[in-house]
């Protein structure tokens, strides 16, 4: 194996690749990273090798980021990125101590998600035309996205055979290659159902391997073409907010929470590896419980 930084590096991305499943865009933003750590280190002198990589010189590159007015987030995340590359090197004993492993990451500060109030519900739902196919599958995805919390890669990549009607639960498969299995209400159903039937499809296992939801020209729909549709519709209800069809996805986990759902159960329904991942949407109960609390109590 050469030894130099940045034949490292694409061994590394190879290895996030082939052997951790990791998707492209985490790869890309893994390359970017190192790219910068790389370019960081070779300013004005000869290539550096991995090896003489030390842990001052990991500190100064999050110090110049910093410099250079990247937010916490960023860095932690470049951070992150270049612990999990020693680690590699660890592993694949290129090196014998991890330099990086007691470089403390920035504290994150947590924005709480934005979601849509109940009350607005309705208006979006009902916000695509029913009288074309584009909008009887918009409207199918709007309540799909709302009924089961999924992410957007894991809305177009569903088939008509992922659901198990007798069940009312559609299996996904999300980050990491993990499946899971999601309930879904009746008036997703309903949606789905309309508008398979549009396509002279249904849920019989005949067209089992079909998308379920499709472009002009029959073929899975792309995220982009999702993301824009959605954003159209959002941003009737979600003016001045962050209007992506994430937004659902916090408005799902935010409204279970709302109604006494346990948060462990929001975190399986979401795919969520850890509850921590799940808590932000705490604060969100909590602060309308803070605001009812006020608005009824004589005292509050």
């Amino acid at each position: 194996m050469a030894d130099s930084f940045i034949d490292i590096i694409d061994s590394f991305l190879i290895t996030l690749e082939k052997e951790r499943n990791f998707s492209l865009h985490t790869i890309k933003a893994y390359k970017n990273d190192l790219t910068r750590f790389n370019l960081f280190l070779n300013q004005g002198k000869s290539r550096i090798k991995f090896k003489e990589i030390n842990r001052n010189d990991i500190r100064r590159f999050l110090a110049d980021e910093y410099e250079n007015e990247y937010i916490s987030k960023t860095v932690a995340r470049r951070l992150a990125t270049i612990k999990s590359f020693f680690k590699y090197l660890v592993k694949v004993e290129l090196i014998e101590n991890n330099v990086s492993i007691h470089i403390h990451s920035p504290k994150v500060p947590k924005n709480l998600p934005n979601f849509i109030d109940k009350n607005l519900m309705d208006v979006l739902m009902t916000s695509p035309p029913l009288d074309t196919l584009i909008g009887v599958r918009d409207r199918a995805v709007l309540e799909l996205f709302y009924s089961t919390g999924v992410r957007l890669s894991e809305l177009v990549n569903i088939n008509i055979g992922d659901f198990h009607i007798d069940k009312k639960l559609v299996q996904v498969i999300g980050k990491g290659n993990k499946e899971r299995m999601i309930p879904y209400g009746k008036t997703a159903e309903s949606s789905i159902e309309n508008y398979l039937k549009m396509r002279n499809l249904s849920f019989k296992p005949v067209f089992a391997r079909s998308p379920l939801f499709v472009n002009s020209s029959e073929k899975r729909i792309s995220k982009r073409t999702i993301q824009r549709r959605m954003n159209n519709y959002i941003k009737l209800v979600a003016d001045g907010k962050s209007v992506g069809p994430h937004l659902l996805r916090h408005t799902f986990a935010t409204h279970l929470l709302d109604n006494g759902a346990d948060i462990r159960a929001v975190k399986d329904l979401l795919g969520h590896s850890s509850l921590s991942s799940t808590q932000i949407y705490t604060h969100v109960s909590i602060d309308k419980l803070k605001k009812d609390y006020t608005q009824a109590h004589p005292h509050g």
